[in-house]
C-alpha cells in the first residue's frame, strides 16, 4: 500500500526543547504514523518542504495511562521523527511562530 507524502507527517512538534533544537542543530520534530520507516519520511519533509534532509532518527513513544474518574485506559501510542537538515536549509513554517 503506497502512502501519500501528506500522510507520513501527521503534524510538527512544538515544544521548547523542539525549538532549541531548531535553532541550534537544525533538527525539526515531526509526529509520524507508527509504521512509517526513515526513508518515507525522509521524502516526505524533502518534498513538502523543499529542503535536503542529512538525517532522520525516529523514536517511539510508549501510550500513558490515564484515568478518567474509576475508569482507567491508556493514551495510544505515536511515534516522533526528528529530521536533521543540511546547512543552509531551513523550514519557513516554523519561522514564523514568533515563539
Amino acid at each position: 500500500m503506497k502512502r501519500e507524502l501528506h500522510d507520513v507527517i501527521i503534524r510538527p512538534i512544538i515544544t521548547e526543547k523542539a525549538f532549541k533544537a531548531m535553532e541550534k542543530d537544525r533538527k525539526y520534530t515531526f509526529e509520524v504514523p507508527i509504521d512509517a520507516n526513515k526513508i518515507e519520511i525522509k521524502k516526505a519533509v524533502e518534498e513538502i518542504f523543499k529542503v535536503r534532509v542529512v538525517k532522520v532518527n525516529t523514536i517511539k513513544m510508549k501510550g500513558k495511562p490515564r484515568r478518567l474518574g474509576v475508569y482507567r485506559g491508556r493514551k495510544p501510542a505515536w511515534k516522533k521523527a526528528i529530521v536533521t537538515l543540511a546547512p543552509g536549509y531551513k523550514i519557513p513554517f516554523f519561522e514564523n511562530l514568533g515563539v
